[in-house]
């Protein structure tokens, strides 16, 4: 994939890559070529528009001329075959105005990238690399995966949207519930690959948060998503110390916060209480919201916190929800009650477990079970960031 060369044609780039494609796949019903048409498109973009300037529409511009080398490529390649007659269809008077609103198509594309034919990793990478416009190599690093692995399962990916025969098209409303947990799932998945440390991913899964709150605005699940995103990710610039080191949230500068995403996402969160039709996102959400309300750790509303994680487990029991809920309780109730909740779940290879019961443990005064539950914690993750934070609480602990 080209990568555009001036700020111009990469802001445009960023913009409108996922929506050029969207109406391409429309155009033409195959992936491969709708993204090499696009990127030819912004190929040309990148040697015309330092002289001619950018022009008034230029999402427009790309997509015209994007569909405008299709065409003169299925020209060349046809030979009285199907691509002889998608040429000729596309070229007829009847198709669609491409510069009016094409909503449909990106919500379109995104359910055509989570359909449940495709195995999860496969759904993520399609996402990232055809609504969002990033690379191969910008994905497997994303993911730590080499780069051909993740070339083989994109490539596997649209083979399999191609010889399945799966529909370019939003669900019907009685498949739609299903489909769009799929779709919130893989958002959400790229959202906290990226949070672990890569914030170009955070920020592709905000943006293809906001999309989706545009396309679907009475959706409150998507919403919810959304302000949950947004609560989240205004911690950032609190989340690391100078050094690198996570910071965990009773200890974070809670000035740092970013008050204007803090704000937008308690407004969605209110938006979500007057729907009153709760979800496991929205939930989730209102959680996040009640932290960010608090001006220090001290001052959080742990009760309320609490009985939302309840409402959560009535509604998507998991262990990981469990666990969190463990945390609320050791806040309410003591490090005990909450120690008996986390020896309860079978979460041996999550790193965040056994950090919260290393916590627990220490609270608790029980130091060498805390010193073997940091341990645990360490060998479960390879984030630097985690492993420093972690290292320096057994360290403390260790000295007495």
């Amino acid at each position: 994939m080209h990568e555009p060369g001036t700020p111009d044609v990469e802001a445009v780039f960023r913009a409108e890559y996922g929506r050029a494609v969207a109406v391409l796949v429309r155009f033409l019903g195959d992936i491969d070529l709708a993204e090499e048409a696009v990127q030819d498109a912004f190929t040309t973009a990148v040697q015309r528009w330092p002289e001619t300037g950018v022009p008034p529409s230029p999402a427009g511009w790309i997509i015209t001329t994007a569909r405008n080398r299709a065409i003169d490529r299925l020209r060349r390649e046809a030979r009285r075959d199907e691509r002889h007659a998608a040429a000729t269809l596309l070229n007829t008077p009847d198709a669609p105005a491409e510069e009016g609103p094409v909503r449909d198509d990106r919500l379109r594309l995104i359910f055509t990238c989570c359909h449940p034919a495709l195995a999860t990793p496969a759904q993520v990478a399609l996402t990232l690399r055809l609504l969002g416009g990033l690379t191969t190599p910008q994905i497997a690093r994303a993911f730590l995966v080499p780069e051909p692995t993740m070339a083989q399962r994109l490539v596997r990916a649209k083979a399999k949207i191609r010889d399945a025969r799966i529909p370019y098209r939003v669900p019907r409303d009685a498949d739609l519930p299903d489909r769009l947990r799929g779709v919130l799932a893989v958002v959400y998945l790229i959202f906290n690959e990226g949070y672990g440390g890569t914030p170009e991913l955070c920020a592709e899964a905000l943006r293809l948060g906001r999309l989706l709150a545009e396309l679907m605005p009475d959706e409150p699940e998507v919403t919810g998503l959304l302000a949950l995103m947004l609560l989240v990710d205004s911690r950032r610039a609190a989340r690391q110390d100078e050094h690198g080191e996570l910071v965990p949230l009773p200890e974070q500068d809670r000035t740092r916060w970013d008050p204007g995403l803090i704000a937008e996402g308690q407004a969605l969160v209110r938006r979500c209480l007057r729907r009153n039709q709760p979800g496991p996102y929205q939930i989730q959400a209102a959680i996040q919201a009640v932290h960010s309300d608090a001006r220090t750790a001290d001052a959080t509303d742990w009760g309320q916190i609490r009985q939302l994680y309840d409402q959560l487990m009535a509604l998507a029991p998991s262990p990981v929800v469990a666990l969190n809920r463990a945390v609320a309780v050791a806040e309410t109730d003591g490090p005990g009650p909450a120690l008996d909740l986390v020896d309860g779940l079978d979460l041996d290879g999550y790193h965040v477990f056994h950090a919260v019961r290393a916590d627990l443990l220490r609270r608790f005064g029980r130091a060498t079970e805390a010193l073997a539950a940091y341990d645990a914690a360490l060998a479960h993750t390879e984030n630097p960031a985690e492993r420093t934070y972690l290292e320096r609480r057994r360290r403390e602990l260790a000295r007495g």
